[in-house]
């Protein structure tokens, strides 16, 4: 069974991106419009291996997604990685205080967003 990797971003050209850099490697792409649709998704799918998100989305930021999963016991195990256009340290690290394992500043490489997703759901 291929796993499945939850994308949040409000971009459908950045969730198809993500997509076709994923999918050739096995990965199944669970796709969410905002950190609510994000989180919605992720507690009803108990078989995500690992969270996607952007930083700035209408609703619900990835800021505050990775908050609210980081604040649920059943959900906190699941690794987050952001992938932003945004580098300010400020945003990273209050990211990394609520659990988030990575930070890949956008445009990304295919490789090395394969390479994170690798690591983190091995």
């Amino acid at each position: 069974m291929s796993k499945r990797v939850l994308v949040v971003d409000d971009s459908g050209t950045v969730r198809q991106q993500v997509s076709m850099a994923l999918r050739p490697a096995g990965y199944e792409i669970v796709e969410a419009v905002d950190g609510a649709d994000g989180l919605s998704k992720l507690s009803n799918d108990g078989d995500i291996s690992m969270v996607i998100c952007d930083i700035n989305m209408p609703r619900m930021s990835g800021l505050e997604m990775v908050e609210q999963i980081a604040q649920n016991k059943a959900m906190k195990k699941v690794p987050v990685v952001m992938l932003t256009t945004e580098g300010q340290p400020a945003l990273i690290q209050r990211a990394k205080q609520a659990g988030a394992k990575g930070w890949i500043v956008k445009p990304f490489k295919p490789d090395v967003l394969l390479a994170a997703v690798n690591k983190l759901t091995a």
